[in-house]
């Protein structure tokens, strides 16, 4: 057994240096749910208000550097009349206009808050998000499912997120749907999401949780509501049992008499550990390590046989398998749609 390990840990270490990140990275600016439009608009406000500041700020610094004045007049005193014209100009643009515009600012703010708050009173769905070093666990307890690392909504329904940690202190941020909110251990935040078009969302970990902390990124898939329930409809479902003496059948085996099922669970088969990721539906996902990876056949390869390659310090240790049982335990793998 030995000889196969080698040529398998430099394969998964080829596969972390050689393929590119799963998700592309995502722009604020570039707002699908109403939340996250209301963040871009105050982005746009405040920049807007900060390069006015600028010009300004510019302007009287060129305005003091090209005022001509004879010998000595800088250590002459201003008349008074000037002098009160200069110190009325300090007051007010140093004092009364930021205290106005931030006040403005604020207040309008906190009123938003408060109405998106009470248009998002009445959510359709509930899901669980709980954070993890270094992946989230979703469950929805209307079908009573978990996947990893990857939520789907139906467009243009409020959905409440319960976030929650198992560890450390992580913080919830899809750029283009909602700000960011911080998971607390012993504490549950609610977070209210809406998807106002179909697509594929980038999130991530917006606080340093430990090493891979930059790679504990998720997915948020909104799809139709009618897209939605078809696929809340087969998470549903149990793993598939592949044929008696299949590939896929001896990849089964293999994977339940292995130390995987201390970590993973697979409806439908004896292993039902939560500590790591549900892989019920695993080939169904588009991502592997939190969204390190592709979900494809190479990528999933090299994760089994040595994650630590691709991802290290994650607590998913190196597997040592000849060619023959690795071909096996992917195909089945692969079955898990």
């Amino acid at each position: 057994m030995r000889r196969f390990i080698r040529p398998h840990l430099a394969f998964g270490g080829l596969v972390g240096t050689l393929t590119p990140p799963a998700l592309a990275s995502p722009s604020a600016l570039a707002p699908a749910g109403p939340d996250a439009a209301r963040v871009a608009l105050w982005w746009w406000i405040m920049f807007a208000i900060a390069c006015v500041v600028f010009v300004v700020v510019v302007a009287l610094l060129i305005y003091a550097l090209m005022r001509r004045r004879g010998q000595g007049a800088f250590h002459r005193p201003l008349p008074p009349q000037q002098e009160r014209r200069w110190f009325s100009f300090v007051v007010i643009a140093g004092g009364i206009v930021p205290a106005v515009t931030l006040s403005t600012v604020m207040g309008v703010n906190v009123y938003g808050e408060r109405r998106a708050a009470q248009e998002a009173a009445q959510p359709r769905l509930t899901i669980q998000v709980i954070g993890h070093q270094w992946w989230w666990e979703v469950y929805y307890p209307r079908g009573g499912f978990s996947t990893a690392n990857e939520i789907h909504v139906p467009v243009g329904q409020p959905v409440e997120l319960k976030l929650t940690t198992a560890d450390v202190i992580h913080s919830f941020w899809v750029p283009q749907l909602s700000p960011k909110y911080d998971l607390i251990p012993g504490q549950t935040n609610t977070l209210t999401l809406t998807a106002q078009r179909a697509g594929t969302y980038r999130g991530q970990c917006a606080e340093y949780c430990g090493l891979q902390h930059a790679h504990m990124a998720l997915v948020v898939v909104a799809d139709a509501p009618r897209d939605y329930d078809a696929w809340a409809a087969r998470q549903v479902q149990p793993a598939a049992n592949p044929p008696a003496g299949s590939v896929a059948f001896q990849g089964q085996q293999l994977f339940q008499g292995s130390a995987c099922v201390y970590c993973h669970a697979i409806r439908g088969t004896d292993a039902s550990s939560r500590l790591g990721p549900d892989l019920t539906h695993l080939a169904s996902r588009l991502t592997l390590g939190a969204g390190t990876l592709r979900n494809n056949y190479g990528n999933l390869a090299g994760w089994v046989v040595n994650a630590q390659a691709v991802k290290p310090g994650n607590k998913m240790p190196p597997m040592y398998l000849s060619s023959g049982e690795l071909k096996a335990l992917m195909t089945y793998l692969e079955s898990l749609q």
